[in-house]
Formats: structure tokens, sequence, C-alpha cells
């Protein structure tokens, strides 16, 4: 099975060209203010009107109000909503629109509670639990804690870099990988040299 990569935290057209032209399949699209990589709507409106055909735009949105990703919706044609707080599944699928889960990932976490819970989720995105942080921190977790078969596809993040996709796409097997901070050169500013590495690695893998 060829990984799929996403390229998320995207803020330049020049990043944005950088990971299309590497071969990126899905490119995120920030709206949380504390966040880095946070975008304004009508720059991400912008950027996500230059993406070419079949690159995916994917919002990220943390406990955001329902009225704010309406706004949104209205002015950016996103493909995917990916949710990375508290939202419940209610939450999630109030909008009509195909979407994912974030969860945290530590020895506590329950991840087929929260497949079964989630489980009308295109996938869920598996990332490191920071305490106090809903995502974005570099930090890896264990791998080792995610169950042999999850009943929704995969997609890896946290901590993943072009020095260690790919032995985290051959020891996991995810439907997706998912990288932000690892092809950086500073938050919020893409590398494109790292960005080329870590696709290329993670196609490789596959």
């Amino acid at each position: 099975m060829a990984v799929r990569v996403k390229i998320c935290g995207i803020t330049r057209l020049q990043d944005l060209h950088a990971a299309c032209d590497a071969g990126a399949d899905a490119l995120g699209f920030v709206f949380y203010e504390k966040s880095p990589r946070h975008l304004a709507i009508d720059s991400a409106a912008m950027l996500v009107r230059a993406l070419p055909p079949f690159v995916q735009s994917v919002g990220l949105f943390v406990n955001a109000e329902p009225a704010f990703i309406e706004r949104v919706l209205r002015a950016v044609p996103l493909d995917l909503l990916q949710f990375h707080g508290d939202e419940t599944p209610a939450d999630c699928m109030r909008y009509g629109r195909p979407w994912i889960k974030a969860v945290r990932v530590n020895r506590d976490t329950d991840l087929l509670e929260c497949a079964a819970d989630f489980d009308a989720a295109r996938g869920l995105l598996l990332d490191a639990y920071v305490a106090g942080v809903p995502g974005g921190t570099g930090e890896r977790f264990d791998w080792s804690l995610i169950p042999p078969h999850l009943s929704r596809p995969i997609v890896l993040s946290g901590g993943l870099t072009p020095d260690n996709v790919a032995e985290a796409v051959r020891r996991v097997r995810p439907w997706a990988v998912d990288v932000s901070s690892g092809v950086e050169a500073e938050k919020g500013i893409k590398d494109a040299h790292k960005i080329a590495r870590f696709i290329a690695k993670a196609k490789e893998a596959s």
C-alpha cells in the first residue's frame, strides 16, 4: 500500500508549491489562533485556491465555535476537516463534510474505544500527548501503543522527520503520515529540501 503524505501548517505560497511539487497528497491549513501556523481566513482562501488538482485541502480546528467553522467553510473550499480538540462525534459531523479526528496518545489512551466512538471519521490522526498543547509539538509517542487492527484508517503524526519517517511507515503501516514541525526551517516556515526528503522517504518505505 502506498502511504499518503500530508504536509500541515502551510502558511506561504512558496511552501505550498514546494509541497505539491514534491508529491504531497494533502496540505493542512491551521485555523487555531494559538498556533504559530495560524492563518487568517482570507489568507487560507488564497492558498487553497492555488492548489493543483488532486491535492487535498485540510482545515485544522481546535474546539472552534460552530459559527467560526461555518464562516471558514463559506470562504475556503476545504476538502476535509481535522478536529484536534475535545470535539464529540456529533460536533464533527454537524458540517456535512468529510472529517478526521486527532487523538493525543499516551499509555492511558484507549484507541479501540476512540475508533468505536468516532466510527464516522474518515480516519484517526494519532499524535503525541503533551499536556496543554493540542498538537504540533514535534514530540514522538510510543508507536507500540497502537493496536494492530484499528477499525479506522491511521494517520500517523507526532515527531516525524525525514530521518525517521521511513521507520515509522515500516513499523506502523499507516494509511498516511502527517508532518509539520519536522519539515520546517522555523515555526510556520517550511524547508523545501526537508519536505522533498520527507515525502521521498515515506513513499520509498511503503
